[in-house]
């Protein structure tokens, strides 16, 4: 999988999302799995050597609630995320194409994994045949009608799921900038002539099959 955040950028991510409420690392960890529509999910190991580093630099303090520790944003870290507001921006932009990038790399591997099962669904068919004594042609061809729907009905449930993440994604960084007064006015056109040139893409793509 590629580089979801440049060197650096978690951190100060993870302060914008503390600045909205405390929050414990499975929360924080939920809460980037969400921003980027399940096709990214950081380990413990990713996410709590970060949050040891605010924490000694200030920026963010820790409390014990039962078994969970909770993360609270300082005056202190506001106060870098004020100054760093711009960088932020920049972040919120490169999130918003990883979402893209990852949502592509899954959306390579679901074919990836549909030719592999064509070609086992084409194997075991094979090898049926072979060992059949007595094959009606009527039912091979009605199995592999059956197998064929199968595959396409796998294929066309991956696609929306891949879809449906992505669509919750844009919008929930759209509502985002719209709160923060930073979504440009002009951004509804460029939106709708992307998503028609990846809407010809994927059909020529389809058509090409």
């Amino acid at each position: 999988m590629s580089p979801v955040f440049a060197h650096g950028n978690l951190r100060l991510y993870l302060l914008s999302l503390l600045a909205d409420r405390p929050m414990h690392g499975y929360e924080l960890i939920q809460a980037l799995s969400d921003r980027f529509g399940g096709t990214y999910t950081p380990s413990a190991g990713t996410i709590y050597p970060r949050l040891a580093k605010l924490e000694e630099e200030g920026l963010v303090v820790k409390t014990v609630d039962g078994r969970k520790t909770v993360y609270t944003i300082t005056e202190a870290g506001r106060a870098e995320l004020a100054a760093r507001g711009h960088e932020l921006d920049a972040i919120e932009d490169e999130v918003t194409d990883s979402v893209r990038r990852l949502a592509d790399e899954v959306r390579a591997g679901v074919d990836d994994a549909m030719r592999t099962l064509r070609a086992e669904l084409a194997s075991a068919a094979r090898e049926a045949k072979r060992n059949a004594t007595r094959v009606d042609p009527r039912q091979e061809v009605r199995d592999a009608a059956r197998d064929a729907r199968a595959a396409a009905n796998a294929a066309a449930r991956e696609a929306e799921v891949a879809i449906n993440d992505f669509r919750q994604q844009l919008r929930t960084d759209l509502r985002h900038r719209a709160a923060r007064g930073v979504l440009p006015a002009d951004i509804v056109p460029t939106i709708k002539d992307e998503l028609t040139r990846v809407r010809r893409v994927i059909t020529e793509a389809l058509d090409r099959r």
